[in-house]
């Protein structure tokens, strides 16, 4: 039978202020659906791109990919989770911006009792980001030496960690002397401040000239052909986001050039389309976390109905580590 909920809606396009706290009516869950009580939503900056139009969807429209909670409800042909299960997601239809929602079974995964449900949901997104990109498109070895830029920001925080726990070496860029502290704080050998040194440079005297096996780079167009040039020879760059700009033309030639590289621009998306690979993913951040080798940070929580002073804050540069939206 249909229940009142309230959830954060946008009918237009545009700043925080399009987003609206409305009551919704949840329905049954249909076959193959559970109906999830959330606990806590994750903030991501991709929620901006929806909400402002940059990401275009069909309106009016939910928002939010990431959320854990608890299943209340099942559909029909639903036999992988029961009620009461704690269960977390971060794909399928924008929509996690609610206290209840109907959401499909086979892209959920069940919490270990060892994971809350506010860590799940600061950590499903960028977690499997970095399960990704150490494990699958570059698996990093012991005794690598990896250069991972923006290593104080989200993925970069988890995915130092990580790099560590894994034994490789870990050189990270920032861009002020907070961040700096912070990506050492979560095991960076080295920090290099891109802005006010030549990161490739560094790179080069840390390594004695030999490169560095693979970079991670969430940058983009700042850092992109510079990081050509941090690597050894048959390395590996992963460029995976762009809150720089686009990065330019290459041609593959110059990867030739300069020591037979590999390029890829992989997207999380496709790397956990399978749910035996959803689930493979999970199960191995659910054990990097819950054994404490990968500490997830939480730095501000908001009430739900707040999420438009998130954003803001957000998009201010005010927010440190996860931030949560509570129901």
């Amino acid at each position: 039978m249909p229940q009142t909920s309230h959830a954060i809606r946008f009918h237009q396009v545009g700043g925080p202020e399009v987003l609206r706290w409305e009551a919704v009516s949840v329905d049954d869950p249909g076959p193959g659906e559970l109906l999830i009580r959330q606990e806590a939503i994750g903030l991501n900056f991709i929620d901006t791109y929806h909400r402002s139009g940059l990401y275009p969807v069909s309106l009016p429209s939910g928002l939010g990919l990431e959320a854990a909670g608890v299943v209340e409800a099942l559909g029909e042909g639903v036999s992988e989770f029961a009620v009461g299960d704690r269960v977390a997601y971060c794909s399928g239809a924008l929509g996690a911006y609610a206290e209840r929602r109907l959401f499909p079974a086979e892209r959920a995964v069940r919490l270990p009792a060892e994971i809350d449900s506010q860590t799940a949901a600061a950590m499903m997104l960028q977690g499997l980001t970095a399960w990704y990109l150490l494990r699958r498109t570059y698996p990093v070895q012991a005794g690598d030496t990896v250069l991972i830029h923006a290593a104080a920001g989200g993925v970069g925080s988890i995915a130092t960690q990580w790099a560590k726990a894994l034994g490789a070496t870990v050189i990270g860029t920032v861009g002020s002397v907070e961040k700096a502290e912070r990506a050492r704080a979560h095991g960076c050998d080295h920090v290099i401040r891109y802005r006010e040194e030549d990161f490739v440079a560094r790179v080069r005297e840390i390594t004695a000239g030999a490169g560095v096996a693979v970079v991670y780079d969430g940058v983009g167009k700042d850092v992109f052909m510079g990081s050509l040039d941090c690597l050894r020879p048959l390395g590996t760059m992963v460029t995976f986001g762009n809150a720089s700009g686009p990065v330019p033309d290459v041609s593959p030639l110059l990867l030739a050039q300069k020591g037979s590289l590999f390029l890829t621009r992989p997207v999380l998306m496709h790397y956990i389309d399978k749910r035996a690979d959803l689930l493979a993913g999970a199960q191995a951040l659910f054990e990097v976390v819950g054994s404490g080798r990968v500490h997830i940070e939480i730095g501000q929580r908001y009430a739900l109905r707040d999420a438009a002073q998130a954003h803001s804050d957000l998009q201010a540069r005010k927010t440190t580590g996860s931030t949560l939206l509570l129901p």
